[in-house]
């Protein structure tokens, strides 16, 4: 019971005064409350993004100057390095653009080889070596451009106060912090020459070539001619241990031309990103191309299979974006003895003894010989 008459009243009508005053406020500055809010999410974001960029470059210097050996102070042209940048070709005619963008990567690849060479001195003859750094280098660089992107939608957003370049930014920063971290993950795989989730392909084809005499076909892969069920198979992978994808698309070429496009079929091994619910190590079967990157490969290998009229089947190993380029997993390793079954499943059923069939391992060689 009140002990003051009315006291109750007062009280409700002071809390429905609050009640209203809050709800106008809202009305008028609902909006740009929310919006500080989202600013300080994405600051703390941008922070977490600065510290793995800091890391990412601190550990491309630690890796040159342990390697390396340079002789004077490589900081300067690491710097300038990450912040290297490559322009695609003009696409306003699309005709031969493919081999246009085919040698701008190719420039852009030994543009970065002798940057290295530069940089690390010790390692000059070491082609090994030379691609670790390579790819350490080139993680480094993605942080640093992840970063800068970042940066400049946060501040584009915050001197104009716009809600939506905000908001959006907010959006999408789950999934750029967890490409960020893979990416950090990578840089240490890189630097200390492992395996990651990308060399799967390599794996499995390294376990069929393993005893057998390897020979190298352009550009920077090797093959080997491996009995399999009564089949020949020719067996391809990017040239390891070093950190290294090659030029699957040249070398499947080369390999269709010598045999004069008298092959059963073409079986590419890959990673390939897996949806939310599946399990990491999963593999699946498929038709097409299993390659990703820009698309200049998947256009050769496309062209060369499609004149002769070869089948082309795929295997692919699920696994997350962050998985594909960190340290590999044992699901995944676990599951090359896998993909071995699938193919002998698929060479089984889908050829005839007596057939020359060619097995392709796209992906990273990185920790992976031959």
């Amino acid at each position: 019971m009140s002990l003051v008459p009315g006291s109750d009243s007062s009280i409700t009508q002071v809390l429905s005064l609050v009640m209203y005053v809050v709800f106008i406020g809202f009305i008028f500055y609902g909006q740009r409350l929310q919006m500080y809010i989202m600013i300080r999410e994405v600051e703390n974001s941008l922070h977490k993004l600065r510290i793995i960029k800091d890391d990412g470059r601190k550990i491309a210097l630690e890796t040159i100057n342990e390697i390396g050996k340079p002789t004077a102070d490589p900081s300067a042209r690491v710097d300038r390095c990450l912040d290297y940048f490559t322009i695609g070709p003009q696409g306003m005619d699309p005709q031969g653009i493919v081999y246009k963008l085919d040698h701008i990567l190719d420039v852009r690849d030994e543009r970065l080889k002798e940057e290295v060479r530069l940089l690390a001195p010790n390692v000059t003859n070491n082609e090994v070596q030379i691609n670790n750094l390579e790819n350490t280098l080139e993680a480094a660089m993605a942080l640093n451009f992840i970063y800068k992107v970042v940066r400049h939608y946060y501040i584009q957003g915050r001197k104009t106060m716009s809600l939506y370049v905000i908001m959006q930014l907010q959006m999408i920063l789950p999934m750029v912090m967890k490409e960020a971290e893979a990416y950090s993950n990578a840089l240490k795989a890189f630097a200390n020459g492992q395996p990651i989730g990308d060399s799967v392909g390599p794996l499995v084809v390294s376990k069929l070539m393993y005893g057998y005499e390897i020979r190298k076909v352009p550009k920077d892969c090797v093959v080997a001619t491996v009995p399999i069920e009564g089949r020949t198979a020719l067996v391809l992978k990017a040239e390891g241990p070093g950190g290294n994808v090659g030029k699957p698309g040249d070398a499947i070429e080369t390999v269709i031309e010598e045999q004069q496009g008298k092959l059963a079929c073409l079986i590419m091994i890959d990673a390939g990103l897996k949806l939310e619910g599946e399990m990491v190590g999963e593999v699946s079967e498929g038709i097409g191309s299993a390659i990703g990157g820009p698309g200049v490969d998947a256009f050769k290998i496309e062209e060369k299979i499609t004149k002769y009229k070869i089948r082309n089947y795929a295997i692919i190993v699920k696994e997350d974006i962050g998985d594909a380029v960190s340290p590999m997993r044992k699901e995944i390793n676990d599951a090359a003895d896998k993909v071995i079954e699938r193919v002998k499943d698929i060479i089984k059923e889908r050829t005839k003894e007596g057939d020359t069939i060619l097995i392709v391992g796209v992906g990273n060689s990185i920790g992976v010989g031959q």
